[in-house]
């Protein structure tokens, strides 16, 4: 008999592989986007983070926004403790958020939530405060709260062995990486050169109800993401699991020091 999980495996994978295309070759996450019926489009960030990250969003906010597809802008604002530790999806928005998620494997974490069309239609992106001894290094901080933002825009990373190209949007620790570069935004420009006939995307979004969230959402059960992991590289993981409303969550760990996976090239 064939088992529920690997049922859930087959189907994750095809929804996945219908919306996939060689992602890390031009730095494309499987080609993942945010539907808009104009050439660019203004994205509506609420702001979750203590003072403590108001740099890092402020900087990651306004660095992609230097994209010429389009315009991160903060609508609104809540660090309460509940608030942060829940980081609920809110529909057509990103929500940047910190807390101390605890001891999981993780340093940052961008989830994506696909539609029953295979477009974005609200993401978050999460910095784990209990690695505070990676975050004492304010490079590091800078470089996972750029890179998980750059996720939820359907980016993916442009090397994953560890060596700089000058982005965040690479794995290295060199003081250089902590900010998009000009291959970022040309890639986003190929990811968004098309328009959609619907938008998936607002300015104007209110929080999803209690009933409209799902487990899926919670990321972590324990230790371990909730879903089916899809990829394992050295520095990151990527796990998928069904919305239960026609749609998939795709989430994206980035691995704390320690947790790395050495064995994979």
């Amino acid at each position: 008999m064939v088992s529920k999980r690997t049922l859930v495996k087959g189907a994750l994978a095809v929804a996945i592989a219908a919306v996939s295309v060689s992602a890390f070759a031009t730095h494309s996450w499987n080609n993942y986007h945010w539907a808009r019926t104009t050439s660019s489009f203004n994205l509506g960030v609420i702001d979750s983070t203590t003072p403590s990250w108001d740099s890092q969003t402020n900087a990651a906010v306004s660095q992609w926004s230097a994209s010429s597809k389009m315009n991160l802008s903060v609508t609104s604002s809540d660090d309460t403790s509940t608030t942060r530790r829940n980081c609920s999806a809110v529909l057509r928005k990103v929500r940047v958020c910190n807390y101390a998620y605890g001891s999981n494997g993780w340093l940052g974490l961008a989830s994506i939530n696909l539609d029953s069309k295979g477009h974005i239609s609200q993401g978050t992106a999460k910095m784990n405060d209990s690695y505070a001894s990676s975050f004492a290094d304010v490079n590091e901080k800078y470089h996972v709260m750029c890179q998980e933002v750059g996720h939820t825009l359907g980016l993916g990373h442009t090397s994953e062995n560890g060596s700089t190209q000058n982005t965040c949007m690479d794995y290295s620790k060199s003081p250089t990486s902590t900010r998009p570069n000009q291959h970022d935004y040309d890639m986003l420009a190929s990811i968004y050169a098309h328009t959609d006939s619907y938008s998936s995307y607002s300015l104007a979004a209110a929080a999803l109800t209690a009933s409209q969230l799902t487990a899926s959402q919670k990321v972590m059960a324990g230790d371990t993401p909730v879903g089916v992991r899809v990829h394992k590289g050295r520095f990151e993981e990527t796990w998928a699991a069904p919305d239960g409303r026609g749609g998939l969550w795709i989430h994206h760990l980035t691995l704390a020091p320690g947790f790395e996976h050495l064995d994979v090239n």
